[in-house]
């Protein structure tokens, strides 16, 4: 299947109303990365995300550039065996996150299945049947991110691998749902999400 023939399918909505976290040194912040399934039917989605979700920090998450936060389910196997490793489990893990049915996996609205980062370029679109999200960047973990995944190393595996997900606009407002079919139509095809990924890392290595 060619990329401007792809699909990709939602197999689990997402979303979170900001809670406390405990994160390094014992300090407790606000944190919306605790993401359980939507309760069955359709999710209305607007130009600010999904209904009933919440970010604590719109300067990180959130906003219109990054709305609704997508991530390949097949990542599930690696962090898996990384928590093992580790281990620790997420601290809002309930029941199989394979399925994508339950918790979120790394604190994602939409996880999909046939998608992964190396083949999707900035500017490329999600045509769902009731709306349309436009990918916009991929997500680099915050200082929460090892706190709710259990251990100090989540935040480098997820540079070391690349397996960051990513953020996406809502270009048409409407409402999607587990099980719905995402055709992904081709934009200007300038950069790969790989690719800016890699090179914030390399930044942020730099600094």
């Amino acid at each position: 299947m060619s990329e401007a023939s792809m699909t990709c399918r939602i197999l689990g909505v997402h979303v979170a109303t900001v809670r406390p976290l405990r994160v390094a040194g014992g300090r407790t912040v606000m944190s919306g990365i605790g993401k359980q399934a939507v309760a069955g039917g359709l999710c209305r989605v607007g130009p600010l995300g999904l209904d009933g979700d919440e970010q604590a920090d719109p300067t990180v998450h959130g906003g219109l550039a990054k709305a609704v936060y997508a991530y390949p389910s097949e990542h599930a196997a690696l962090w898996r065996q990384a928590r093992l490793e580790a281990g620790v489990a997420s601290l809002w893990e309930q029941g199989d996150e394979a399925d994508g049915a339950s918790a979120s996996l790394v604190g994602e609205n939409l996880a999909l299945t046939g998608l992964l980062e190396r083949q999707v370029w900035i500017g490329d679109r999600l045509r769902l049947p009731d709306c349309e999200l436009v990918v916009t960047e991929p997500r680099f973990p915050c200082f929460k991110f090892n706190a709710a995944m259990g251990w100090n190393g989540a935040a480098r595996q997820m540079a070391r691998t690349g397996a960051c997900g990513w953020y996406l606009s809502v270009a048409r407002a409407g409402s999607l749902a587990a099980g719905q079919v995402a055709e992904l139509v081709p934009g200007p095809r300038r950069v790969r999400l790989s690719e800016v990924f890699a090179a914030q890392v390399r930044r942020r290595v730099e600094l």
